[in-house]
């Protein structure tokens, strides 16, 4: 009796196979987590500054659809074993409400890598 372990599969499942399969590298990752944070910065200073409605909607848009696609992108490659859970929940999780959370994660991630590659 297993207690709290997950057991390991010895093949990935249709859906895990699909998931690893558009899962992009890291660094990849990390642009597009700092695309979508200078996407909610330009909404956040469109909202605040009150001006042009018709680019607000349009960037409001992006900002949630890429929100969405970054949320789907994260889950493949946390699933690939491409960036780790805790950067996954960064992204996805509190990327709703402030993508910065991400794309500092990222940074963190990167400088972490980097430091254990040189030792």
């Amino acid at each position: 009796m297993s207690l709290g372990r997950i057991p390991e599969r010895s093949a990935p499942d249709p859906v895990s196979r699909a998931l690893i399969a558009i899962a992009p590298p890291f660094r990849v990752m990390k642009w597009l987590s700092f695309l979508h944070s200078g996407i909610y910065f330009l909404l956040i200073v469109l909202a605040v500054a009150d001006v042009l409605p018709d680019v607000k909607l349009v960037v409001g848009w992006m900002h949630g659809f890429g929100w969405i696609g970054m949320c789907v992108l994260t889950i493949a490659t946390v699933r690939a074993k491409v960036i780790p859970l805790w950067l996954g929940a960064c992204v996805a999780v509190l990327g709703g409400v402030g993508p910065f959370i991400g794309s500092i994660g990222f940074v963190v991630e990167q400088r972490r890598r980097a430091r254990h590659a040189s030792a």
